[in-house]
Order: structure tokens, then C-alpha cells, then sequence
């Protein structure tokens, strides 16, 4: 096990592990906790009731948080004609065809997100192998593969976050940085949850939303009462 920092150790000692929290109080518990010398992302965990191996429980989606992630996301997108002129104006970082599919497959990755019209996913599907593996693959569930390139890009860069559940029935998602105030955390925090509530299958049984957690990208964990997050901050 790795050693843990001093400001780790700290926070939890200070931390009461059987205790849950009301949200937005876990949430100050992670802002108060000593931190590491930059802003550390905020993160949420979720641990719901389903089995991701069957696929109407699989729970995955895309939300553009109220108030956003707290960090440039770069964007790439796959356009051509009009529409690579509509991704620039919307302020994509990288836009092109088959000469950014080239760069890619030679091991170029400096964007977070991948935008594509459907006309262009023949040139996009060449790199599922590269992509997939990182969650970088456009998807038109998530809504990156679309013709409304302009729109999909504002999202994107207004703080547009996706989530998956995992194997173990949990999604993992940043909601902020521990910099943000209180309130724009239990904003995104909330939205998120509302969300995830919404896409429970019919066909769960028992515990929907078991456990929620939110921790600091150095810190400890802070356990919430699930019946307590979208209560009023």
C-alpha cells in the first residue's frame, strides 16, 4: 500500500468513518480537509443496485454540470465542409478529418473529448481500437456524434461531464474542484444524482442508490446519507 501524505493522514483522523452526511455537509467536509498545493477535483461515487451485465441496467449517460468542472476540456472534432467551420466558431480545439485520424493512430492524444458528424464515422470507426479503451469514442447516446457539431462543442466546453457505471456497479464522476463554493458543488452534485435517479430500470430490484460518496482527488472519502442529496443547500 502506498504511503499516504501527512495531510492525508490528518483528514482522516479527523474523519468520523461510520458517519453519513447530509450532502452539501460532506461536501464542506471535503473543502475543509487539508489539501494538496493544487485544486484538487472533487469527485463523486455512486454505488447503485444493478448489474452492468445485463443491458437495461447499464447506466451510463451525459450531463453539462450548472456549474461547470473548473478546467479547460479540449476539444477534437471529426467535421468536414460547413460543419468543421461550425466547430471552430463554437471553439474546438482541434478539427479535421483523416490527417487528425493519422495523428492519433501515431499515439497524439492531447484533447479530452471526440466530436464527430455522422458523415465522418468511417473515418472515426478506424480508431475504436485507440479510442475505446480511453472513453474517447463518440457515441450518439452521449450525444457526440451529431450533426449539431456547434452545439455538441458549447456543451463540451461549458463542463459537460459523461459517466459510467463500472463493473462493480459504481460511477466514478468529477463535480468540480475543492476552489468551487459550497452551494455551485452541491449544484453539480445534485444535478448529477438527479439524473442518475431518473435512469433507474425497471427492471432493479431492491436498493437503487445504495451508497454515495464524494472525496478530494488527495483526500479522504465522506460518506452521504442517500436520502439526504437533493434536499435544499
Amino acid at each position: 500500500m502506498p504511503k499516504q501524505s501527512k495531510r492525508y493522514l490528518k483528514a482522516e483522523e479527523a474523519r468520523d468513518l461510520d458517519k453519513l452526511y447530509a450532502l452539501k455537509d460532506a461536501l464542506q467536509q471535503v473543502r475543509d480537509a487539508p489539501t494538496a498545493k493544487f485544486d484538487e477535483t472533487v469527485d463523486i461515487a455512486i454505488n447503485l443496485g444493478v448489474d452492468p451485465k445485463h443491458a437495461d441496467q447499464m447506466i451510463r449517460g451525459a450531463i453539462v454540470l450548472p456549474n461547470g468542472v473548473g478546467r479547460d476540456t479540449r476539444v477534437l472534432v471529426f467535421a468536414k465542409g460547413d460543419k468543421e467551420q461550425e466547430a471552430r466558431d463554437a471553439g474546438a480545439d482541434h478539427v479535421g478529418g483523416d490527417d487528425l485520424a493519422k495523428k492519433i493512430q501515431e499515439g497524439w492524444f492531447e484533447f479530452d473529448r471526440v466530436i464527430a458528424t455522422p458523415d465522418m464515422m468511417g473515418v472515426v470507426g478506424r480508431l475504436g481500437r485507440v479510442l475505446g479503451p480511453r472513453g474517447l469514442m463518440p457515441n450518439p447516446k452521449l450525444g457526440t456524434v451529431t450533426p449539431n457539431v456547434g452545439a455538441a462543442v458549447r456543451d463540451q466546453k461549458a463542463g459537460k461531464v459523461e459517466y459510467r457505471v463500472d463493473k462493480a456497479g459504481i460511477i466514478h464522476c468529477g463535480i468540480g474542484k475543492v476552489s468551487f463554493e459550497g452551494e455551485k458543488l452541491w449544484e453539480n452534485a445534485s444535478a448529477l444524482l438527479d439524473m442518475v435517479l431518473k435512469a433507474k430500470p425497471a427492471s432493479t430490484k431492491g436498493t437503487y442508490m445504495k451508497k454515495v460518496s464524494v472525496s478530494s482527488t488527495m483526500g479522504p472519502g465522506f460518506k452521504v446519507d442517500p436520502s439526504s442529496p437533493l434536499k435544499g443547500f
